[in-house]
């Protein structure tokens, strides 16, 4: 599978140590918008797999991962570049603005 499934344990060696751009959702069961936005990004995991690693973090069941990136909303897309937080975007995107918001980061 092209999403990676981030938790609290792995989320340092996923993210921190990963040597492409790491594409974060940050996500719940219950977030109805979370659920709009899984499929895109699923869509984008495979498109960009040659430049962007992709994972999703159940805030749930991780919440000290998302706490130490003050994430206070869902779904929230973050983009880590070396381990550094280094873009963020909050709230349902349509796919042509979450690609517009990688483009513009990578």
């Amino acid at each position: 599978m092209n999403v990676v499934t981030l938790t609290d344990d792995n989320f340092e060696n996923e993210v921190a140590a990963s040597e492409k751009p790491v594409l974060v959702d940050y996500w719940a069961p219950w977030c109805g918008p979370c659920k709009m936005v899984g499929p895109i990004v699923e869509e984008i995991a495979i498109e960009y797999s040659d430049k962007l690693k992709v994972g999703k973090l159940d805030i749930d069941s991780n919440q000290e991962s998302a706490a130490k990136q003050n994430v206070m909303s869902i779904p929230t897309l973050a983009i880590f570049k070396g381990g550094e937080l280094i873009a963020q975007q909050v709230g349902a995107l349509s796919k042509t603005q979450l690609t517009q918001f990688i483009e513009s980061n990578l």
